[in-house]
């Protein structure tokens, strides 16, 4: 059976969210939590095996709060379910450690399958994120909060070995991330990387 938490401040979808999954038999609620400081202390006394995550949340955002999660907890996994559908938000939760998508207006079913699908360790969205994603992939850049950081200092001017240091690398890390910055913003070099990262505010 799948454990799953649900971190979303309007308690009577949360509680009928719950009810929902429990009677699926495909996994069940183990906590409820409406606000980011409540999630981080049930956190504390136990682990789901997904985390249901809202990203408008009274004290936080989930965008933030998903980020800090994975950093503390990384075997946790995360599915928003939220109404943002915008492919800026879904990049960002994504970016921060999401592993699925969903939207509140999807099917019970597609959400069910969501919860599954995460829990397994693999990538999921829902059909309109799916849409989303597919139609913005090939007009925007992805890329992870290590990449935009190194990003941000070879802008700055520094040297590998110099951000090998400020970033606690190796040398040769820094270099396969550099080449792979260029690989993905398809820059022949260096002052072209620079240029197309403020071209596409990617800093």
């Amino acid at each position: 059976m799948i454990n799953v938490m649900i971190v979303d401040d309007h308690v009577l979808l949360a509680e009928g969210l719950k009810k929902i999954i429990n009677e699926s038999l495909r996994a069940c609620v183990t906590a409820i939590a409406v606000n980011g400081k409540d999630c981080l202390k049930l956190l504390k006394e136990g682990l789901p095996n997904v985390l249901l995550l809202d990203i408008n949340l009274p004290d936080t955002d989930g965008i933030t709060l998903c980020a800090e999660i994975k950093k503390l907890y990384p075997q946790v996994n995360i599915l928003a379910l939220t109404s943002y559908g915008e492919y800026t938000m879904v990049r960002r939760m994504m970016e921060g450690g999401a592993l699925g998508y969903v939207l509140k207006n999807s099917m019970t079913e597609e959400m069910l399958q969501g919860i599954e699908v995460v829990a397994g360790g693999n990538k999921f969205f829902c059909h309109e994120v799916d849409m989303v994603m597919k139609k913005e992939s090939n007009a925007a850049i992805w890329l992870t909060p290590r990449e935009r950081q190194l990003l941000e200092l070879i802008a700055e001017g520094n040297t590998n070995q110099e951000i090998a240091e400020k970033l606690f690398l190796g040398v040769e890390t820094v270099n396969s991330y550099r080449k792979n910055l260029l690989f993905k913003l398809n820059a022949r070099n260096t002052a072209m990387l620079v240029r197309m990262a403020y071209e596409q505010k990617l800093i």
